[in-house]
């Protein structure tokens, strides 16, 4: 039997699974520009209208909230309906988000506009993770990884087009024109998204796999998931504590203009610092989750999160010198990116593939979890300097690889046998459903195909 995924010689050549995979990674960079070129509207949005940046800025943080919280809604739907149908009503949400940008005269309509546009944005970023999740069992660190590093790549292609544009057209023409590229372009890649028919596949690396699929309900009832969900709250907060300050760090330490250059160009040094970063960023995401498919994911979160509580405190020790803050905050960057792509695979070898998207999603709400904490760091840096928040960061993310090896690993170990030996019982018989238990939040599993 074929593994999942691969297109047999008679089906259309849309079914390969790499191929959905592209397509998703597409999606991704289609629709990343709602994060991540947003910082380029709102000077000239409040040169317009007067209205603050900082209240310009709270539609951003209304986008990122609902993009990240409403995901487990939009898994479970493409759980039930499948990616199509979803990632379609994502561009549809995307697209009209920046149509109505362009037209916004009140900050109350800017607000719904960021509410539609978080709506559009999980719904595309849950639904591709997902689908490559259900696509790659096999290697899911990798194709969460590629799938990931999409959402920044776009961002790298078009920031420059977006800025020209704002420049010689003015924003309200730039959200317009690129509302509608954006949301039309993803509109026709989801015609092309199918969903993945389970068949059987072998697991390579060190990896564990549950022979069990879990309902978000069951797993949320799961002390592992909580663990996980603590580390990946604890890694996040910790990544973004320092990602989010590496530009006021800059400018108190005196290094922010500093020409630095590279390749026959000068740069300032945080103009050159976060291109390196943002590279650093997206290329992590795939590696890490090749290195998690082929020695295991506690091994690849302990090496990974002590190698970032470390980074940090290499930043805080020696990042005075120009040369070692852009190493310090390339490492920062590359040990941190990859929570996008070990933590989903590693939610979906321990839970199943079934219902892969919702669960992943469920899992996804911790960086809106971590988002919320970030604040910290302007209250320790007000109180300790910047040390104290390079301190905090690098032990909560170090305690998350500790624990990620010496508490999540065994647990997830015995979850996973106990689930797997609980489905052989149930298909030694013929005919025989192994019903849930809820003492121990075993889902539903039928010996039936396609179960």
């Amino acid at each position: 039997m074929n593994a999942i995924g691969q297109r047999s010689e008679s089906g259309p050549f849309w079914t390969n699974r790499w191929f959905q995979l592209v397509v998703g990674m597409l999606c991704m960079a289609l629709v990343a520009n709602l994060q991540y070129a947003w910082t380029l509207f709102v000077a000239p949005m409040n040169s317009r209208h007067h209205w603050g940046q900082a209240e310009i800025q709270l539609a951003f943080s209304i986008f990122i909230l609902t993009e990240t919280w409403l995901v487990p809604v939009e898994g479970w739907l493409v759980d039930k309906f499948g990616p199509r149908p979803v990632v379609a009503g994502g561009a549809v949400c995307a697209g009209l988000a920046w149509v109505i940008n362009s037209y916004v005269t009140t900050l109350p309509m800017l607000y719904v506009s960021a509410v539609i546009a978080g709506i559009g944005a999980g719904g595309v970023y849950g639904t591709c993770v997902g689908n490559a999740l259900k696509w790659f069992p096999d290697r899911r660190g990798l194709a969460a990884g590629l799938t990931a590093a999409g959402f920044g790549a776009g961002a790298a292609v078009t920031v420059i087009p977006i800025a020209n544009m704002i420049t010689r057209s003015g924003y309200e023409h730039t959200f317009f024109f690129f509302g509608v590229l954006q949301g039309v372009s993803i509109l026709v890649l989801s015609f092309l998204l199918v969903k993945p028919v389970p068949r059987a596949f072998a697991v390579a690396g060190r990896s564990l796999v549950s022979r069990v699929d879990y309902t978000p309900g069951q797993m949320v009832k799961q002390p592992v998931f909580w663990v996980i969900y603590v580390c990946f709250v604890a890694v996040a907060a910790g990544g973004l504590m320092a990602t989010a300050q590496i530009g006021p760090i800059a400018k108190d330490w005196g290094l922010a203009r500093i020409p630095m250059t590279v390749f026959g160009m000068t740069l300032p040094l945080l103009t050159l610092t976060l291109s390196i970063d943002n590279i650093c960023n997206g290329f992590t995401r795939p590696l890490c989750g090749f290195i998690s498919d082929k020695i295991g994911r506690e091994n690849a979160m302990f090496l990974i999160f002590v190698g970032e509580g470390l980074a940090l405190l290499g930043m805080m020790q020696f990042g005075t010198n120009p040369y070692a803050f852009m190493v310090f905050a390339a490492l920062i960057f590359l040990f941190w990116g990859e929570i996008f792509s070990i933590f989903p695979a590693i939610c979906a070898d321990t839970f199943g593939s079934k219902y892969a998207a919702s669960n992943a999603g469920t899992l996804y709400t911790a960086k809106g979890t971590a988002a919320l904490l970030v604040p910290v760091a302007s209250v320790l840096s007000a109180t300790g300097g910047w040390s104290a928040v390079f301190i905090a960061a690098a032990v909560i993310t170090i305690a998350a690889g500790v624990s990620a090896k010496f508490f999540l690993a065994p647990m997830r170990k015995r979850l996973i046998e106990q689930s797997s030996e609980a489905s052989n019982e149930a298909s030694n018989e013929p005919n025989v459903t192994l019903a849930t238990n809820t003492g121990a939040g075993l889902p539903h599993w039928s010996n039936q195909s396609g179960e």
